[in-house]
């Protein structure tokens, strides 16, 4: 009988790096195992319906504590502006005093980590194993640990000349650029200190640039696989307000637009987008924030938009069912920014896939998508960073045009992508063998321990 673990989660507090981890922990869960989910306790409501093991998986809250610029009551990463990201990382170091409490008192085997770069110290401390454990994408990974990634130029030794920045990608880096130089040293840190790499992606995708990562660390990375949610995290039934919406449209027509949790725009840019989506002439969902100094959707709108679009077009500000609004048969086409969890669920649709990047690694998951794989089409910016409604439209009519040969091209490559990525082989592959090492690893601890009190 295999050895059971009990593993701690301790993800940077954005939900794009929470979700994912609780997906792995399900799966983890499944086979048995322990796990204690560290997070800010008002994140915990939102995640809770992904926990399909409460008997296996118990979230551990932790108190965010008070840090001058943060405003009050903020706790995640879709709390705030990416500008005050410096804040909510002052906050997750002040938290180590309860993460190491709870270490003491509940004695885990392994801590997952990401951003808090200090989790291998208290691990050593306390004779576990720590796991720094990547949601955003191998290439990206690849890109930024090493020197040399400016505006075009591939680091030494990279494995891509496609998937780089460019410079209309000027004004993604320099949004970021402060708070990269952060996530960098913790990146690096991370890296350096923890016993296992790992990181959620499959070889059938970035295989290169992990092996990349490998040589460049001489350490094995593990990999998760795409690690989307199990089945049972599916059987939820879409909202009856898009059903009925959704079903009036023919198949494959309507647009879905969505841009994540973090995603704050102008609300020129909100307005282009909008204008951009009525040029199509297609049906569309537009699901995005209000933008910056607006509190409603409503009130930012173009003047006429609503009238114009009122049978064919909702621009939406609250959360939706993103999975399960692809799944829809009228959904052709999923324009989004290309975070890493958007680009794993486009990937596993059937929609034709448009990408609108707007933060450094976005970026070069776009350029993996649309330059390496050949699965999507980038929308085209200025040397600004601006885009236009113009290039928008452009981008989506390129591929939803039947007559199209890029359209035809793009679905042809993503068609043959999504079956390798969705045969259920490839995912309990991954799993499998991600969950033995973890075994062995805790195994060996347990008889280096053994030994150890043999000896004394």
């Amino acid at each position: 009988m295999s050895q059971k673990f009990h593993a701690f989660m301790f993800p940077w507090f954005a939900f794009g790096h929470m979700t994912p981890y609780l997906h792995l922990a399900n799966k983890l869960a499944e086979k048995g195992h322990r796990v204690t989910f560290l997070l800010p306790k008002k994140a915990q409501k939102q995640l809770e319906h992904h926990n399909l093991f409460p008997d296996k998986i118990v979230f551990h809250p932790l108190t965010i504590p008070s840090v001058d610029g943060l405003p009050d009551g903020a706790e995640t990463a879709s709390d705030i502006p990416i500008s005050l990201g410096k804040f909510l990382t002052a906050a997750m170091d002040l938290t180590r005093d309860q993460v190491e409490a709870a270490v003491r008192d509940l004695r885990p085997d392994l801590i997952f980590f990401d951003f808090a770069y200090w989790v291998p110290e208290i691990a050593k401390e306390h004779g576990l194993k720590s796991v720094i454990y990547f949601v955003i994408s191998a290439s990206s990974l690849a890109h930024e640990i090493v020197p040399g990634g400016d505006l075009g130029v591939a680091p030494p030794g990279y494995p891509s000349s496609k998937v780089l920045y460019r410079r209309h990608d000027a004004h993604a880096l320099l949004s970021f650029s402060s708070h990269y130089k952060r996530l960098h040293h913790r990146v690096i840190t991370g890296f350096m200190n923890c016993d296992v790499i790992s990181i959620r992606t499959c070889e059938e995708v970035e295989g290169k640039f992990c092996d990349y990562i490998e040589g460049h660390y001489q350490r094995k990375v593990l990999l998760t696989g795409p690690m989307l949610p199990l089945e049972q995290d599916n059987t939820k039934q879409l909202e009856d307000r898009w059903i009925h919406w959704l079903s009036r449209f023919e198949s494959g027509s309507v647009i879905y637009c969505a841009l994540g949790s973090q995603i704050n725009l102008e609300k020129d840019q909100f307005q282009e987008l909008c204008l951009g989506m009525e040029l199509t002439c297609l049906p569309f969902l537009l699901a995005v924030k209000p933008p910056k100094g607006a509190k409603t959707i409503q009130e930012a709108l173009p003047e006429g938009f609503e009238e114009r679009v009122k049978n064919r077009g909702v621009v939406w500000g609250e959360w939706v069912q993103q999975p399960l609004i692809l799944a829809h048969p009228s959904v052709g086409c999923f324009v989004n920014h290309c975070g890493f969890g958007s680009m794993w669920e486009s990937l596993v649709s059937d929609c034709q896939i448009v990408l609108l990047p707007f933060l450094a690694d976005q970026v070069l998951n776009t350029r993996l998508m649309t330059d390496e794989l050949e699965v999507s089409v980038e929308v085209q910016r200025e040397d600004t960073g601006w885009f236009s409604k113009e290039s928008l439209s452009v981008a989506i009519t390129s591929v939803m045009d039947k007559d199209s040969e890029l359209g035809n091209l793009v679905r042809m490559n993503h068609a043959k992508l999504k079956e390798i990525l969705v045969c259920p082989g490839l995912s309990t592959g991954y799993t499998n063998k991600f969950v033995e090492t973890l075994q062995n690893l805790v195994h060996d601890t347990n008889l280096e321990y053994k030994h150890l009190g043999n000896k004394v």
